[in-house]
């Protein structure tokens, strides 16, 4: 079967963990670095947030290209119908756990797929689900120490030692848990005649 070429591919965020995920999907792409305010707007719940700043990212790499397909992502957890962001600090790491310990967290993740030459855009919000076993406080300081999540939305790393604090995930694609759907951004592509089998 003949392989066809696509759009240069971006990827508008400078997070590691998303560059290994979409280097499943798609081995070679350019990642640039949007300048987008995070800040959540008055009023503005957890989905509408990612919703907003995945399509942002996007937008604003997209922008100063003349052509390729840019993707967008960014994720918040919500608990108790309170928007939890990345810790920064030690201390805001044990907070959020100790508050976790033995409750169920969902992960919303905003992905956005923008087609710099037409302008098109794209945009769903994934969610996924994951319950917390009891922890106890030594539990807390010693993952936190050991694996420093301290850029990671729900202060835990699921690729990594932070699966050990969970009693069960459910979702429809365990790779939203890391900051990028890949499933649904593979029908995103599709829906721009981008199929990664026939590249």
């Amino acid at each position: 079967m003949a392989t066809r070429s696509y759009p240069t591919i971006y990827l508008a965020s400078t997070s590691v963990y998303r560059q290994q995920l979409l280097a499943k999907l798609i081995p070679e792409f350019n990642t640039l670095k949007p300048d987008v305010d995070e800040t959540p707007l008055i009023g503005e719940n957890a989905e509408q947030l990612v919703k907003r700043l995945a399509l942002a990212k996007a937008q604003a790499v997209a922008q100063g290209l003349s052509e390729g397909l840019v993707i967008g992502s960014d994720q918040v957890a919500v608990f108790n119908c309170d928007i939890i962001g990345k810790p920064h600090s030690v201390g805001n790491a044990v907070a959020q756990l100790t508050r976790f310990s033995g409750q169920s967290v969902t992960f919303l993740t905003g992905l956005a797929l923008v087609n710099a030459q037409s302008g098109n855009a794209q945009v769903i919000v994934e969610p996924f689900n994951v319950c917390f076993r009891d922890l106890s406080d030594a539990e807390i300081k010693a993952y936190i120490e050991k694996e420093q999540p301290l850029d990671c939305a729900g202060s835990f790393k699921s690729e990594g030692l932070g699966i050990s604090l969970f009693n069960r995930l459910s979702g429809d694609d365990p790779n939203s848990l890391v900051g990028l759907p890949l499933i649904k951004l593979n029908q995103l592509l599709l829906n721009e005649d981008v199929n990664v089998l026939l590249k």
